[in-house]
């Protein structure tokens, strides 16, 4: 099954205080459908005890053309593309159920050996398992480009600091990817939080933030777009880079 298709309902937690989807509530959905098309493929979660391999992402590039509201129906399309020996790229698109296109992202894995740890290779048998669409790429640009922190940011006084929860580990013992968004929403200066939506985005995750570590968060605006990057506060460590398109 090259593409696969999950339909499925914007639900309250995907949803603000207006009722339209959030761009968390975007990624919730795209990753439910990933996640389901890794099962169908056989290297699911459900899987991971006899595979001991699991998929990490490394990057997310999103742009979203329209936003519907609680409850309605969505469409998701997903599909894997080619892989070297330690990445591969899955596209997605989201259509609402007149079949309008809504919503593009492409994203950006590796697979880790659960036993060890470590990176593993991406053979062909695991990824031929996806039947990818080598020529299908829902940007112009065929790979994702690497986040960089701006030179000029101020990396000494963070804008805002938070400790690593235990709601916010994942199965990885790791803080789950989408709450890098959440927690760059919270270091948004209020005034751009209230008045500017952000329907172009890129987050780019480098180290796992783990449960009690203190993470900083420093912000830089270039022209429209905001840039949030996130450090250990320990050791300085780069744990991301979030940036938000108005």
């Amino acid at each position: 099954m090259s593409v696969f298709e999950k339909k499925c309902y914007v639900e309250v937690k995907d949803v603000a205080s207006r009722g339209f989807l959030t761009n968390e509530g975007f990624l919730n959905l795209l990753e439910n459908a990933a996640c389901s098309h890794s099962e169908v493929a056989g290297f699911g979660i459900n899987q991971m005890e006899q595979t001991h391999l699991s998929w990490v992402l490394l990057q997310w590039k999103v742009k979203i053309l329209k936003r519907v509201l609680y409850n309605s129906p969505v469409l998701v399309r997903t599909w894997a593309r080619s892989a070297n020996k330690c990445l591969t790229y899955r596209d997605f698109e989201m259509y609402d159920e007149n079949n309008e296109l809504i919503g593009i992202a492409s994203t950006k894995w590796s697979l880790v050996d659960t036993q060890t740890g470590r990176i593993t290779k991406i053979t062909p048998e695991i990824i031929g398992r996806y039947s990818p669409e080598d020529n299908k790429n829902v940007f112009e640009e065929v790979e994702i480009a690497k986040l960089r922190e701006p030179e000029a940011i101020d990396t000494i006084n963070p804008c805002y600091t938070f400790t690593v929860a235990r709601r916010d580990i994942d199965m990885n013992q790791h803080m789950h990817n989408i709450y890098y968004l959440d927690y760059a929403v919270e270091a948004l200066p209020e005034e751009v939080y209230q008045n500017e939506n952000h329907n172009e985005f890129e987050i780019m995750y480098k180290n796992g933030a783990k449960l009690g570590e203190s993470v900083n968060c420093f912000y830089f605006k270039e022209e429209n777009t905001h840039i949030i990057v996130m450090k250990n506060a320990q050791d300085n460590r780069l744990h991301a880079i979030i940036q938000l398109k108005s």
